[in-house]
């Protein structure tokens, strides 16, 4: 399985801590890791996400467009799952995914920092 790059994984780590994002799980990092679910980072924190991405690692963002991936809003029943039983169990990603699909995951990221653009 492919490793996370370790600079980008301290970003998200940092980015994390200091948004005060909640219920992150950062042990679990993984290539396969959705900003939108997993990391619970949608809407307008989405957008200061990808442009603090491209700001930190000087990656060209110009030709990013959410036309490709859906623009992440996030899912009322999904928020409820993971208040009512967490979501460190496989049963509520698995239900979770299938209620909302994640839109934009960590190996995207990664590889825009092999290539030095972000589409």
């Amino acid at each position: 399985m492919e490793q996370i790059h370790p600079q980008l994984r301290d970003f998200i780590i940092d980015y994390c801590r200091k948004y005060k994002v909640q219920r992150v799980n950062l042990d679990d990092l993984s290539p396969n890791t959705s900003i939108d679910l997993d990391l619970d980072i949608f809407d307008i924190e989405i957008d200061l996400f990808i442009d603090e991405f491209a700001e930190h690692f000087k990656i060209d963002a110009s030709r990013f467009t959410w036309y490709k991936y859906g623009y992440p809003t996030g899912s009322n029943k999904v928020n409820m799952l993971k208040m009512l039983f967490g979501y460190k169990r496989p049963w509520v990603k698995q239900l979770a995914e299938r209620w909302y699909t994640p839109k934009l995951r960590v190996h995207t990221l990664q590889s825009a920092l092999k290539t030095g653009k972000l589409v």
